[in-house]
C-alpha cells in the first residue's frame, strides 16, 4: 500500500526505491488497446535554473510530447516565459516554494501555451486520467493513489525520481529539473498508450 506519514519518510522510500532507475524503464502495465497513443512529458520543482529549464524544453520538444505537466516549485515567475518555446501545450500546479501565486498566474496569463490550475489538476488525455498534485500534502498524495480513480498521479516534492504501481494507478515522480538536492537533473516520460513510465536524466 502506498502510504507515507511525513517528509522524511517520503524521501527515505522513494530514495531507497527498488525501481529507481536512470534512462530505464520503471513502471510498466497493461496495454491500452482504446485511444491513440500519447507521450506525455512530466516536469517538476524546477527553483528558477533557467539553463536546466530551457535544456528540458530541448528535450521535452525532442521527445515531440504531445502535453507536458509540471508538478510546482517554479518558484520566480521569471521561469514561466521560458515554457514559451515548448512545441505542446502545458498544465502546472502550484507547488509550496510559488509565493507569489499572483505574479504566477499573470505570467502563465501572458504564455499561450501554459496554464496554471492551481494546487491540483485533473487532467484527461484522451481517456487516460492523470491527478497532478506537488505532493507536499502526504495525506492527500496517499488518497489520489488509493483511490483507484486515476490512471496515474504524478507528483514532486521530493526531488528524487521514483515510481510505483498501486492497483491499477501508476505513482510518478518526475524528480527535480533544478538538479539542486540530488545533482541529477531529470524529467519523466509517460506512453498512456502502453501506460509505461521513465526517467530521462539531462
Amino acid at each position: 500500500m502506498f502510504r507515507m506519514s511525513n517528509y522524511s519518510e517520503y524521501r527515505n522510500i522513494l530514495e531507497h526505491s527498488s525501481m529507481r532507475s536512470w534512462e530505464k524503464l520503471i513502471a510498466r502495465g497493461n496495454q491500452n488497446k482504446q485511444g491513440a497513443r500519447m507521450l506525455i512529458g512530466l516536469i517538476s520543482d524546477t527553483h528558477d535554473n533557467l539553463p536546466m529549464v530551457e535544456k528540458a524544453v530541448r528535450r521535452l520538444n525532442d521527445e515531440e510530447v504531445c502535453l507536458v505537466l509540471h508538478a510546482g516549485d517554479y518558484v520566480a515567475p521569471f521561469v514561466i516565459q521560458k515554457f514559451k518555446a515548448l512545441n505542446c501545450r502545458l498544465i502546472g500546479i502550484f507547488g509550496n516554494n510559488d509565493g507569489d501565486y499572483e505574479l504566477l498566474k499573470k505570467r502563465f496569463s501572458e504564455t499561450s501555451n501554459c496554464e496554471v490550475r492551481g494546487r491540483f489538476a485533473q487532467v484527461n488525455a484522451d481517456g487516460f486520467r492523470i491527478a497532478l498534485i506537488h505532493g507536499d500534502e502526504a495525506e492527500l498524495l496517499n488518497a489520489l493513489v488509493s483511490c483507484q480513480y486515476f490512471d496515474a498521479v504524478v507528483y514532486g516534492h521530493a526531488h528524487v525520481a521514483a515510481a510505483s504501481r498501486n492497483g491499477k494507478t501508476m505513482v510518478v515522480s518526475p524528480g527535480e529539473v533544478c538538479g539542486y538536492l540530488t545533482g541529477k537533473a531529470t524529467l519523466g516520460l509517460l506512453d498512456t498508450d502502453k501506460r509505461e513510465a521513465w526517467i530521462v536524466e539531462l
